[in-house]
């Protein structure tokens, strides 16, 4: 008998087909990409380019948008502080599901909180967490402002809105930074392709 969380009396069932049956099936080694920063950074833009690169490819992926998630999921969640890492904390453990099936996952979210980032690498196995830093600044995210949402936090209709009066805090270890380069932001195709080209390199996308 075993106690997990609030659980009791429960077990781990084992099943004769495993994670690297799956991965042979599919030509491909599971992981998770996860994308993070702030609104209008260019998150989903990024994960939706990247999960069309690698299906034109022959790649099986799919993409987790904290958005889509907030309409299911994680409909019951708010913003505070204990609701974000709850959201966060749900979402590493579907993306844990996903890789475990042989498939890439990308999971767009702001993700805000260091530490709830680092716990979703924690239970992701075998280095395959892959943290994509979209490392581009308010002023450009703010400008941008696709949902219009800036200019609602700027109104106070907004509260604990990150970027303006909650803090985001950049990774410090992450293994894919994008930025601007030379004031230009690098187009979708040039950002995917440098997310592939990572992949390709650490032998996720097998032949």
């Amino acid at each position: 008998m075993s106690a997990i969380g609030n659980s009791t009396n429960i077990f781990w069932q084992e099943c004769q087909v495993g994670k690297l049956d799956r991965q042979k099936l599919l030509k491909q080694r599971g992981c998770v990409v996860w994308i993070t920063g702030l609104s209008g950074s260019g998150k989903s833009t990024l994960a939706c380019t990247l999960g069309r690169e690698l299906h034109s490819r022959g790649n099986l992926a799919y993409v987790l948008d904290g958005d889509n998630l907030r309409h299911g999921l994680n409909k019951d969640l708010g913003f505070s502080a204990d609701d974000r890492a709850e959201n966060i904390r749900r979402v590493g453990e579907v993306a844990k599901l996903f890789a475990d099936a042989g498939l890439i996952c990308i999971a767009s979210l702001i993700s805000p909180y260091r530490k709830d980032r680092d716990s979703c690498r924690s239970i992701i196995p075998d280095s395959s967490f892959i943290e994509v830093f979209m490392n581009m600044p308010l002023e450009l995210c703010e400008a941008r402002d696709p949902k219009g949402l800036y200019k609602l936090a700027r109104a106070g209709k907004i509260k604990g809105f990150t970027g303006i009066d909650d803090p985001y805090e950049p990774p410090h270890n992450c293994e894919i930074e994008i930025k601007e380069e030379m004031g230009v932001c690098p187009s979708p195709s040039a950002m995917a392709g440098q997310v592939v080209g990572y992949l390709e390199e650490k032998g996720f996308l097998q032949d």
